[in-house]
């Protein structure tokens, strides 16, 4: 049986190298696969690209109320597995979509992205994900300090932010982020206060 799986872990945990490495697997073997993201994330344009220099081009963006079960429903004959970068910014019913996806034609997802937000909050597609996904696992990466991070820190022109929208690509200064423990995270918090 097919499974929906969320693979989730801060920022600079390689989520998106993991995800291109599977893909390539599936397809090294014969496999078709599709590989999507959300509109929303526009950097890399039609390709996701890891920060360590892997890419790929997208099969298919999605749009922000896009019904993703109809446009999956159309496009996956012979697809032997759907990846999903950037899972975090889908809505409540995308998710949703995905897992009647699985059920219905029993190809595996495989979703990557944030748990939470820069300022601890979770994201809508990663809380439903939390909620519904067949196998969860969580992609490990440290702190600055050497510990397990878990959080994500925002920076705008080199200065952390606690404040401000919860998706921040391309806007305007330099925007950066960060992985950090709790207590490297509520540190810089405190400090921003002063």
């Amino acid at each position: 049986m097919a499974k929906l799986y969320f693979r989730y872990g801060a920022m600079n945990s390689g989520k998106t190298a993991l995800l291109l490495q599977a893909a390539y697997n599936y397809e090294q073997r014969g496999m078709k696969t599709l590989v999507l993201k959300p509109s929303i994330d526009t950097k890399g344009g039609d390709y996701i690209v890891s920060r360590i220099g892997l890419e790929r081009k997208i099969d298919h963006s999605i749009k922000k109320d896009e019904d993703i079960y109809s446009y999956l429903k159309n496009n996956i004959s012979g697809i032997a597995c759907i990846f999903v970068d950037e899972v975090q910014f889908l809505s409540k019913n995308q998710v949703e979509d995905l897992l009647q996806i699985v059920v219905d034609f029993d190809i595996p997802i495989i979703c990557y992205g944030l748990r939470t937000d820069f300022k601890t909050e979770g994201f809508e597609g990663s809380t439903r994900l939390l909620e519904i996904a067949h196998s969860i696992e969580e992609l490990k990466t440290i702190c600055e300090c050497g510990r397990k991070a878990i959080f994500n820190c925002r920076k705008v022109n080199g200065c952390f932010t606690f404040s401000g929208s919860q998706v921040a690509i391309d806007e305007g200064g330099i925007v950066t982020y960060d992985s950090l423990c709790p207590r490297c995270y509520y540190e810089k918090l405190k400090n921003s206060k002063n």
